[in-house]
């Protein structure tokens, strides 16, 4: 290699080529005499300079690997899914309830086929339609979110196909002329623009009209499982059949109504493609209490008459009213004809929905077509009509009313301190009865049970938690009757009394024969409490009526103050009304 040139002034041997320039200086900057470059610029690189090249390889970036569940369903797949399962929740209701309260067999034809369909179509996003026969119809039918690419293939393909068409139409007229190229372009743009729009303005409509927003959820109020509970009652009440919502409350705690642990009864090849949202959605927790079942199917007796004409008939009020008068409040016969007066007088809606009962007669204009608790379950208007009854006849404010004469209705009633103990035994009897004793709602230690309710309890809890296999019943049948675990006589075993029972072979209230300025009668003296007083307090005789009541109907004793109360109030509009009629009629008879 020869030697570098040293620099003459000072001896350095690092020189260095300035761009711009063209001039050769050392690392002191002394310019090298004798030689420039001309040419600033350089169109050929020399042989000294490396260049590298770069190569693209034909090799494509591996896709991200989904670690979700194949068997998972979701989107539209998964809702047509959920909605398969509550129809398979409601016939396995409707069984139970054919058997549990021996119902003619057009029950479940008349749920199935008219109640049900009617409740899933008109929830506010209905179900979809079936996903394989949904895919096909649409197919090619992408939202603004989808794949870029799928839609310029199936642009591609409608292009294509365009362009046979007209190349078969071109050919099918043989006596036509040539028609333009340039004209079937502009066609052809046009008819993709115009398609286009169309099918935006189509998503865009279709979207506004089912409520779809960018807050999407499962499923909505209207489509969990209480829903089926609700159309369960609105074909009761079709049937005439004196039912209560406390009665499906009833049913579903003793999980002989399949509501609470649904899942359980499901097939596998339904459970497996369920998420953690279906599950969670199909699994209430607590039983459904009676005023949000009214309030559901109210609003689908409401549905059914607007949208197909569909009347709900009226209760059959009179056996509910026996049932409140004699299984709740223990009472007689007199009590049923005197509040069926009342609710007479104070125009009790025995409808579903307020709207379907004739709206009142309008004395003024503006006035009001209805009354506020109007909208309550009819079994609490009911009570509440009895308890004012009973306010009438007893007082319940510690002060003893006595009737006069022995046509006084009063007088058919039994003793009030008799009645008052015969409730208190009511409730106890009601926590030891069969059918309530192991209610969530009833206190109950397993520490102060005797060995025979244990052993009733087991099986509850072998009937409520194990599956229920068609083959372990059987076989657990078999073990049940030919080798029996229990060796002692299940006939002595404590029968329970029924709660209704207690109240037989009451005295009668005694006429108050000595009269005095003093004594009061039934009806005088009526004392109006505010159910909303906070600092209030019921007396000892009506919070124990209102007590067993509100827990007997399934409602909060305050709901149940607000409607008596407003019942009094409307019962005392009626008195004063007819007291002015009565003192205008006798005016005009002196006149």
């Amino acid at each position: 290699m020869a030697p570098r040139r040293k620099c003459p002034v000072c001896g350095s041997k690092q020189w260095h080529k300035d761009s711009s320039s063209g001039l050769v200086a050392c690392s002191e900057g002394h310019v090298i005499q004798n030689y420039i470059n001309e040419s600033g610029e350089a169109d050929d690189l020399g042989n000294h300079t490396m260049r590298k090249r770069t190569l693209k390889s034909g090799r494509q970036k591996k896709a991200r690997q989904s670690r979700a569940d194949p068997k998972l369903y979701h989107g539209e797949r998964a809702r047509f899914h959920y909605y398969q399962c509550l129809q398979l929740l409601l016939r396995k209701q409707i069984a139970a309830l054919i058997a549990l309260w021996d119902l003619p067999s057009e029950f479940e034809v008349g749920v199935s086929r008219s109640f049900g369909n009617s409740h899933f179509i008109d929830l506010r996003l209905p179900p979809p339609a079936e996903p394989y026969h949904h895919l096909r119809e649409h197919k090619g039918n992408d939202s603004e979110a989808g794949d870029t690419k799928l839609s310029l293939e199936n642009a591609e393909e409608s292009k294509s196909d365009y362009d046979v068409d007209v190349n078969e139409r071109q050919s099918s007229s043989s006596g036509s002329e040539e028609e333009d190229p340039e004209l079937v372009e502009l066609l052809r743009e046009n008819s993709e623009f115009s398609s286009s729009d169309e099918d935006k303005d189509h998503n865009s409509r279709h979207t506004t009209k089912q409520g779809l927003q960018q807050s999407y959820r499962f499923i909505d109020t209207y489509d969990r499982p209480v829903n089926c509970i609700a159309v369960l009652i609105v074909a009761c009440w079709a049937m005439r059949l004196p039912v209560m919502y406390k009665d499906f409350i009833d049913i579903i705690e003793s999980y002989e109504l399949p509501y609470l642990d649904f899942l359980r009864l499901l097939p596998h090849d339904m459970t497996c493609h369920l998420t953690k949202h279906a599950v969670r959605a199909l699994s209430p927790h607590f039983s459904p209490n009676t005023l949000y079942l009214h309030r559901l199917a109210s609003r689908l007796a409401k549905l059914m008459y607007a949208d197909y004409g569909v009347f709900t008939p009226e209760l059959n009020a009179s056996p509910v009213l026996w049932r409140v008068v004699h299984q709740c409040l223990g009472s007689t016969p007199t009590l049923y004809r005197l509040a069926k007066r009342l609710g007479h007088i104070l125009l009790l809606p025995l409808t579903l929905h307020h709207t379907l009962a004739p709206s009142l007669q309008r004395v003024a204009p503006g006035g009001p077509e209805s009354h506020l608790y109007d909208n309550i379950p009819p079994e609490l208007a009911l009570m509440a009509t009895a308890i004012v009854v009973l306010k009438l006849v007893y007082g319940l404010d510690g002060k003893t009313r006595l009737p006069q004469v022995a046509a006084d209705p009063a007088s058919a009633l039994p003793d009030i301190h008799a009645y008052l103990s015969a409730i208190r035994r009511m409730d106890e009897a009601d926590n030891r009865c069969n059918a309530k004793r192991f209610s969530s709602r009833v206190p109950m230690s397993t520490g102060d049970i005797d060995d025979a309710t244990l052993d009733e309890f087991l099986d509850f809890c072998e009937r409520v938690l194990v599956r229920p296999e068609n083959g372990y019943r059987t076989d657990q049948q078999i073990l049940d009757n030919y080798f029996p675990l229990s060796t002692g006589n299940l006939d002595d075993r404590p029968q329970m009394t029924a709660p209704h029972a207690v109240v037989q072979g009451l005295a009668s209230t005694r006429i108050n024969e000595d009269e005095t300025d003093d004594d009061l009668q039934p009806g005088e003296s009526y004392t109006i409490y505010h159910s909303r007083d906070v600092l209030g307090k019921l007396p000892e005789e009506q919070a124990l009526i209102i007590t067993r009541s509100a827990k007997w109907v399934g409602v909060s004793d305050d709901y149940l103050c607000g409607v008596v109360e407003r019942f009094e109030r409307r019962l005392q509009r009626w008195y004063d009304k007819e007291q002015r009629r009565e003192k205008e009629e006798e005016e005009g008879m002196e006149a």
